[in-house]
């Protein structure tokens, strides 16, 4: 009797079990479900893109593979917010990297989520009725309030318009037109086409629209290993940022990266149209060829200095964690006038460096370490409202590309 009393209990036992294993394991693929539906939106972007493209809207280079031929196909998905959708896209033989804007982009909240996309108003400039000449003055106009004033303004003007006619017949038509302003109001566009002829940017295959396609680049983080999202649930943050580290290429190769990400913030400093300053500097956001040349998988908040302080100016706060705008762009808070001031507190050479500091530390050999930790923590240190910044970030920067190049150069990795 005792024996079938203890039978009976270690089967209710077991069975609570799978049923407690069966609730949780359903329960957690209805949260990954539900985060999947609301994040990878590509069917109702593409839906969006192609009326508008169906009812002569909009155009672009892109249009035809997208919505007519299907040669243009969404593949797995990458987004990581809901209203900046992402895929992998595979063009004909070609692959690449499909963005599209599934809200309003051209607006910096600092914090608070974007409003819903209008669709009414989404491609209403420029109006029917519009000349070429009247486009250019009013890209002219836009450039001028992101980016200042520039001198070579007007040949930026020009490389736009060259871009925006998709299919190359000398004209550029006004659905054409009203793909390139809407593609401009966002930053990472706006950045990649003045950085094209740059090594360290993807090129733009193609546009339509809000939507336009990157190349793709192979490997889509600086360091670290994609694992399933149930073992992600498992493994503490902390240890899973020590683990990344493990997940690296050799010495050399990451040194070779490491000199492509300070090439790159060279290009966005003080380059021919002004300063942009890098607000989230993650290694999410960098990724790198199988020559381990470093491209930016990432721009979205990359923007003008400009634009920055025009934005953050006069900003309430209480205190300097009011004063931040993505994850890196900090300022103070003046407490006298309790509003946030204009100056960036890091540059982007510190940030960077920041970054790089254990990627390049562990493993490096032993004859540089002690100079390379050196020239690294010098670098954290430099502050926007030092004197003769520019000077020591000139030099600061020099310093490291020449002890990391000189001790590849021998290699098979430079």
């Amino acid at each position: 009797m005792l024996l079938l009393v203890r039978f009976s209990y270690m089967r209710m036992k077991y069975l609570f079990i799978s049923w407690l294993v069966v609730f949780i394991g359903s329960w957690v693929m209805y949260v990954q479900y539900s985060t999947y539906t609301e994040l990878c939106r590509g069917h109702d972007c593409r839906k969006i893109i192609c009326d508008k493209y169906k009812t002569g809207v909009i155009d672009g280079s892109a249009c035809s593979s997208l919505c007519a031929k299907e040669t243009l196909y969404f593949g797995k998905c990458l987004s990581t917010k809901p209203n900046k959708q992402m895929y992998l896209g595979i063009w004909g033989n070609l692959q690449g990297v499909i963005k599209c804007q599934m809200e309003e982009a051209a607006q910096f909240d600092f914090g608070t989520d974007p409003e819903p996309r209008k669709e009414i108003v989404l491609f209403d400039k420029p109006t029917r009725g519009t000349t070429v000449e009247k486009f250019k003055e009013m890209v002219y106009g836009l450039f001028k309030a992101k980016l200042g004033e520039q001198g070579n303004l007007s040949e930026l003007v020009n490389l736009i318009l060259s871009f925006a006619d998709g299919n190359k017949d000398g004209r550029v038509s006004l659905p054409e037109a009203k793909s390139a302003w809407a593609l401009l109001q966002l930053d990472e566009f706006l950045l990649m086409v003045i950085l094209q002829d740059k090594e360290h940017t993807p090129k733009l295959m193609g546009f339509c629209g809000d939507l336009y396609v990157i190349e793709r680049v192979e490997y889509t983080s600086l360091y670290g290993i994609s694992l399933p999202w149930i073992i992600e649930l498992l493994i503490p943050s902390g240890f899973r940022r020590s683990m990344d580290q493990w997940f690296t290429p050799s010495w050399p190769r990451k040194a070779k990266i490491a000199i492509g990400l300070l090439e790159f913030v060279e290009d966005v400093f003080h380059g021919p149209y002004g300063n942009f300053l890098m607000c989230d500097t993650s290694a999410k956001n960098l990724g790198y060829n199988d020559k381990y040349d470093l491209k930016m998988m990432d721009m979205r908040k990359i923007v003008p200095e400009m634009n920055l302080k025009e934005m953050i100016k006069d900003r309430p706060c209480e205190s300097d964690m009011d004063c931040v705008y993505g994850t890196d762009c900090r300022t103070v808070c003046d407490q006298s006038k309790m509003r946030c001031t204009t100056e960036v507190i890091q540059p982007n050479l510190a940030k960077v460096c920041q970054l790089l500091k254990d990627y390049l530390l562990r493993g490096a050999p032993s004859d540089i370490h002690e100079e390379l930790e050196k020239q690294l923590y010098l670098c954290i240190a430099l502050k926007v409202t030092a004197n003769q910044m520019e000077m020591e970030h000139s030099l600061i920067l020099n310093n490291l590309k020449m002890l990391l190049w000189k001790k590849i150069s021998h290699t098979n990795d430079s």
